[in-house]
């Protein structure tokens, strides 16, 4: 049966109320790091398809692991000279296999979103009762471990059933980054939900496999925030960068990181924050035409 889309209303951007943003900047940037735990016997994101179906995948296993070793610490050390906090998309299995990671984000004020329990795993197919489940499990483990409740979701592979949403809000969460649609917040068609930018184009784990190199992502991320800093002279707009630590983290694109940082850090139209605090800021004051 064909199912048409109940989650939420076509809204061109031309025909909002204009959207505003603290201390009058045009652009609100956030960090989506993520942050994510894998299975030694099962497929996930791949560097290398020749190998992904081998049991162990020694070679893509490692890639990814690359990025809780390593990769996580580098980002980590370039986020910090910048005075830059992250928007962390995490795996609920990373609070006991890498539970270092999550106390440096303490320390650091980051922002601590779901993003399911590991990224080898995915809800759908779920029915209703085995998602509500699983769901409650992320969230408890991770405000376990941070001592607050994740406001935000993210799935898997950016992945929902039908009743993800509404489950979500019965767990007290207020917003998703998995409907990658827009430049601005908007509401959700269940209440107390709204949607939150996130990017699946200014993303390293598309850009760089597609061949970007580091000068290349530099540009990328100029270009991105200084059209949506054009576009936001009819109101504001949300800039996400989407980061993967066994991809930015490594070391031969370290630097160029901390170039695009810099240049974003640099820019006083730019408020530079957490996805947190873009939901708070448009939930208090957003028209509810919006």
């Amino acid at each position: 049966m064909a199912h048409d889309n109940a989650l939420f209303d076509y809204s061109p951007i031309t025909e909002r109320p204009p959207l505003s943003w603290p201390g009058d900047a045009k652009v609100a940037v956030y960090i989506g790091l993520n942050i994510e735990h894998f299975l030694i016997d099962r497929p996930s994101t791949s560097i290398w398809p020749g190998t992904a179906d081998l049991v162990p995948d020694a070679l893509n296993y490692g890639w990814r692991d690359y990025g809780a070793r390593v990769g996580v610490w580098r980002i980590t050390e370039i986020l910090d000279r910048h005075g830059m906090r992250a928007s962390a998309l995490l795996n609920s299995d990373v609070v006991h296999h890498n539970p270092q990671i999550v106390k440096a984000g303490l320390e650091r004020g980051w922002a601590w979103l779901a993003h399911g329990r590991t990224n080898s795993i995915l809800q759908t197919g779920m029915d209703p009762e085995q998602e509500r489940a699983y769901l409650t499990e992320v969230v408890d483990t991770i405000a376990g471990a941070t001592g607050r409740r994740p406001r935000g979701w993210m799935g898997p592979g950016l992945t929902e059933t039908f009743q993800t949403p509404g489950l979500l809000a019965e767990l007290g969460l207020d917003y998703v980054l998995d409907w990658t649609n827009d430049d601005q917040p908007y509401p959700l068609k269940v209440p107390g939900l709204i949607s939150v930018p996130y990017s699946v184009e200014l993303n390293d784990l598309m850009l760089f496999p597609s061949g970007l190199t580091g000068p290349g992502f530099v540009q990328v991320v100029k270009d991105q925030f200084d059209q949506l800093r054009a576009d936001a002279r009819t109101g504001g707009r949300v800039m996400a960068l989407a980061l993967h630590p066994f991809v930015t983290g490594q070391a031969f694109r370290a630097k160029y990181l901390d170039q695009a940082l810099a240049y974003l850090a640099a820019q006083p139209e730019a408020w530079i924050t957490t996805s947190d605090e873009i939901a708070d800021h448009y939930n208090r004051t957003a028209s509810p035409a919006a």
